[in-house]
């Protein structure tokens, strides 16, 4: 299975699925590399990382017609607030995965995309509410919530989107269109910073002998979030989430017993 065009039709498949909800499908492209193409947990979570890197790269251009640059860098206090915690999370999500042991890692992805699972079917489509906390409580929540979601990112090697849009909706107050591209802006230097901590590790040799598989998938992925993004709202939420959160469920369920 681990050729360029399996690679290619899998991301295309993955990247539709999170183009139809606003995110680049990375948690469900985790649970493949692990199940289907057989990499281990931490080879599985470097590619995971790399090709999310680029998706989300790709990804904040295409929005800028809808959300400016000048807009969301208007926001820029905002972007630092999670920075300040979602750096530091990013390293040490990196660095814990790089000491644990393969089983204990495939345990710990399958009780996060449980949690991605509840914050999809719970707080995905949140309502914009003026933000309960102002002033230095709002900075250190804000803190404190991209540390966390720094840690998860590293953990699965994903962007964080699925975190980061509910927290900038539900904190800061901010519209889902805004939000989307913040969440971009704030994913690129957390994943950077992760990235970099696994450069260290001899996992990271998997990209050097994967690239050509890396890179197909990473095509399709963006090609498929494209796609995703023409059909939003065509399929009602009322019957894509819960699909959406049953795959997670039962990737969940394959990782944890994964050996």
């Amino acid at each position: 299975m681990r050729n360029n065009p399996a690679a290619f039709g899998s991301g295309a498949i993955i990247g539709t699925l999170g183009g139809l909800i606003g995110l680049g499908g990375a948690e469900f492209r985790l649970p493949l590399l692990i199940s289907l193409f057989g990499f281990r947990g931490l080879e599985a979570v470097v590619l995971n990382k790399a090709t999310s890197l680029i998706v989300v790269a790709s990804a904040l251009p295409f929005r800028a017609r809808a959300v400016p640059f000048a807009e969301i860098f208007a926001h820029w206090p905002i972007m630092l607030n999670l920075l300040a915690g979602s750096l530091v999370g990013a390293y040490a999500g990196a660095s814990w995965a790089t000491r644990l042991k393969s089983g204990t890692l495939y345990k710990i992805i399958a009780v996060l995309l449980l949690l991605i699972a509840g914050v999809l079917l719970l707080a995905h489509n949140a309502a914009v509410t003026a933000p309960a906390l102002t002033g230095a409580s709002l900075t250190v929540a804000g803190v404190a919530a991209g540390f966390a979601i720094g840690i998860v990112a590293s953990l699965l090697g994903v962007a964080g989107g699925e975190f980061l849009i509910p927290t900038l909706i539900l904190l800061f107050g901010a519209d889902v269109k805004l939000a989307g591209s913040l969440s971009l802006a704030v994913s690129l230097p957390t994943m950077l910073v992760g990235f970099a901590r696994y450069s260290r590790d001899q996992s990271f040799s998997v990209l050097r002998t994967n690239w050509p598989f890396m890179l197909a998938m990473a095509i399709g992925s963006i090609v498929g979030t494209f796609i995703g993004g023409l059909l939003l709202g065509i399929v009602p939420n009322s019957i894509l989430l819960p699909g959406l959160v049953a795959i997670l469920v039962i990737s969940a369920v394959k990782v944890w017993r994964h050996e």
